[in-house]
C-alpha cells in the first residue's frame, strides 16, 4: 500500500516510545517541520506517541495530548510508524500490525531485526511498504544505506568494525588512563554511556545483533544471530592492556564479517589492532566501521554510534525517505538474500593470535612451547619474553601467523597441560594488520 496517504496534506506519524531517542525524534520533527515538509513534499504530523505510563515526566518537546498507552490503536491510524521502544515484544507485534494496516516502518531495534528481521521484511514486501533501520546499527553513522544501496553494484569482501560505543569507551579508558575494568564501566555508567546492567554491551550481545544485520546486508544472505560467534570484554585485564601497548597494539571489541571459502563468517570478540590501523584511533564512545569491497576498495565510516540526538538524526533520515516514497510513489530496497551463502562454523575462522603465558624461566621451555605449536599446524611469527618474577616465572608472549580457530584452540589446550607452563593468561586475536 504505497502512494499518497488518505490525507494528502499531511503524513500521519506514530512514535512508539518516548525515551532518550524517541523524545529527540519528536523534538526534531517539531523544530524542523518546515524543512522536512519541503524535503518530503508533504507535512509530517505526529498523531500519537505510545508510552507505558502517560503520567510519567517527559521532555518538554513531548506534548501530553499526544501520549497514549494504546499502541495498537495508534499504529492502525498512521502512515509511518517509528518504533523506538526496543526489545522483542510488544515491538514485533506492533510493527506487524502497522504493516498489516499499510504503514511504513522506521525502527532502531537491532535486537528485533537480528532475531525476526526476515519475518518483518517479508510482511513489508507483501504489503508494499518500507522498512528502514539506519539507526539500528551505528547510531548517526550512515552505514545501512551505503551497504543496501551505494554498494549494491559491488562485492563486499569484509566488514571490520567498532559498533558498540560503551565497550570502546571502557577499553579506551583502560588504555589511555590505566583504569581497571570495573572502574571504567562505572565511569561509563556515570556518563550515561552504559546501562545500570551493562551486560548487553560488555558481553558482546549488542555488537552481535548489529553484526548479524550487517552480515546479512553485506553478503546478501540471511545471517541469524545464533550464527554470530560472540565473546565480550569482561575477561580483559590491565595486564592485557599493558601487553598490547608494549607490542604496538590497542584492544578493541570488533565485529568481523567476512566472505570466506566456507561461506559467511561472522564473529564479535576483543582483538588486538595495530596502532597504525585507522580503527586504533577511534576513542571514547565513538563507532567506526571499515568496509573492504572488491571495486570500491577500503571505505571507513566514523561517528557517534549512540546518544539521543545523533541517533535521532539517523531516524529522521529514514522518516524522510519512507515519507517521500508515500508522497511520490515507489518503494525502498527490500531484503536481498539472493546469494544464499553457507554460514561458516566459528572454528573455521582464520586470523592471527597473540597468546600470553607464564612459564618456568629455564632452558628448553621455548623449544617445548614451539613444538606444541608446530604439532597443531600453527606457525609462530614472533616470540617475546616479558618480565621475570622473583619466583622464576617468566612471561612469554607468542604471536602466530594466520591459523584456524580450531587449531589454535587445540594448541592452547595442550599448552595448558605442559609441565613448564604455569598459566595461559590470555588469548587475543590480532586483526586489521
Amino acid at each position: 500500500m504505497t502512494g499518497a496517504p488518505a490525507d494528502s496534506r499531511a503524513l500521519r506519524v506514530a512514535v512508539l516510545g518516548s525515551g532518550v531517542v524517541g523524545s529527540q525524534v519528536v523534538r526534531l520533527l517539531g523544530e524542523q517541520a518546515d524543512d522536512l515538509a519541503a524535503r518530503v513534499g508533504a507535512p509530517l504530523e505526529i498523531v500519537g506517541i505510545a508510552v507505558r505510563d502517560v503520567t510519567a515526566p517527559r521532555e518538554a518537546a513531548v506534548e501530553p495530548r499526544l501520549l497514549t498507552s494504546d499502541a495498537s490503536a495508534l499504529v492502525r491510524r498512521a502512515d509511518i510508524v517509528v518504533e523506538l521502544m526496543g526489545g522483542i515484544e510488544p515491538a514485533k507485534t506492533l510493527i506487524l500490525e502497522a504493516i498489516d494496516a499499510g504503514a511504513s516502518i522506521v525502527t532502531a531495534n537491532k535486537a528485533l531485526l537480528a532475531q525476526h528481521g526476515p519475518e518483518i521484511y517479508e510482511a513489508a514486501e507483501a504489503a508494499g511498504v518500507d522498512v528502514y533501520f539506519e539507526a539500528a546499527v551505528a547510531g548517526a553513522i550512515p552505514l545501512v544505506r551505503p551497504l543496501r544501496e551505494s554498494l549494491a553494484g559491488d562485492r563486499v569482501e569484509r566488514v571490520l568494525g567498532i559498533v558498540n560505543g560503551t565497550t570502546n569507551y571502557v577499553l579506551d579508558q583502560m588504555t589511555m588512563h590505566g583504569l581497571a575494568f570495573d572502574a571504567a564501566v562505572a565511569q561509563a555508567q556515570a556518563l550515561g554511556f552504559a546501562e545500570a546492567d551493562p551486560s548487553a554491551d560488555v558481553e558482546g550481545f549488542d555488537a552481535a545483533a548489529k553484526a548479524a544485520i550487517l552480515a546479512s546486508l553485506a553478503f546478501h544472505t540471511r545471517v541469524p544471530l545464533a550464527a554470530v560467534a560472540r565473546e565480550g570484554i569482561t575477561g580483559i585485564t590491565a595486564d592485557d592492556v599493558t601487553s598490547a601497548t608494549a607490542s604496538g597494539h590497542v584492544i578493541k571489541l570488533l565485529a568481523i564479517l567476512e566472505r570466506t571459502d566456507g561461506g559467511v563468517q561472522a564473529r564479535v570478540h576483543p582483538a588486538l589492532v595495530s596502532n597504525d590501523h585507522p580503527l586504533a584511533g577511534v576513542h571514547g564512545a565513538f563507532n567506526a566501521v571499515f568496509v573492504e569491497a572488491q571495486a570500491a576498495g577500503e571505505l571507513m565510516f566514523y561517528g557517534r554510534g549512540a546518544g539521543g540526538t545523533p541517533t535521532a538524526s539517523a531516524v529522521l533520515g529514514d522518516i524522510v525517505s519512507v515519507a517521500r516514497h508515500r508522497v511520490h510513489g515507489g518503494q525502498g530496497p527490500t531484503e536481498s538474500t539472493y546469494a544464499e551463502l553457507p554460514i561458516a562454523t566459528p572454528d573455521s575462522a582464520v586470523t592471527r593470535y597473540q597468546v600470553r603465558l607464564r612459564v618456568a624461566d629455564r632452558l628448553g621451555v621455548l623449544a617445548q612451547v614451539a613444538g606444541v605449536v608446530a604439532r597443531h599446524g600453527v606457525s609462530l611469527e614472533a616470540v617475546r619474553q616479558g618480565r621475570v618474577a622473583s619466583d622464576g616465572i617468566a612471561e612469554l608472549i607468542i604471536t602466530t601467523h594466520q591459523a584456524r580457530e580450531a587449531d589454535l584452540a587445540a594448541t592452547v589446550l595442550e599448552l595448558s597441560g605442559l609441565e613448564p607452563v604455569h598459566t595461559v593468561d590470555s588469548v587475543l586475536r590480532v586483526e586489521g594488520s
